[in-house]
């Protein structure tokens, strides 16, 4: 599928002794009004299409469809996504575009506090 594969399997031969690890993502989105939501999912594919259809009428995204998703991060534990979704949640939108356009380059220097 173009949003990727949800697990990843060893190569091992031997059905009995494959590794199947379980994949999460930390996502952003990007709304109809340019407010950016960010959030974590087993199922990409489902919660983008959830969030596009609107299957909860109380959620953020709802009266913000439709929705684009502009950023995704695969990560192997729950723990790990919802650390990253914490982290990205407490950034500034100036550092999410920065993310999202790939300018790694630029995440150091809009971490800095300003003391204006």
């Amino acid at each position: 599928s173009a949003l990727g594969r949800m697990y990843r399997r060893s190569r091992c031969g031997n059905v009995r002794n494959q590794i199947v690890l379980k994949s999460y993502y930390t996502h952003i989105l990007e709304c109809s009004d340019c407010k950016y939501y960010v959030g974590v999912t087993n199922n990409l594919e489902r919660r983008i299409a959830e969030h596009q259809e609107g299957t909860v009428p109380k959620s953020f995204t709802y009266p913000r469809r439709p929705i684009k998703l502009v950023y995704c991060m695969e990560l192997n534990s729950i723990e790990e996504a919802i650390d990253f979704e914490k982290q990205l949640k407490g950034w500034t939108r100036k550092k999410k575009e920065a993310l999202i356009n790939g300018e790694f380059e630029l995440l150091p220097i809009l971490s800095k506090k300003k003391f204006d």
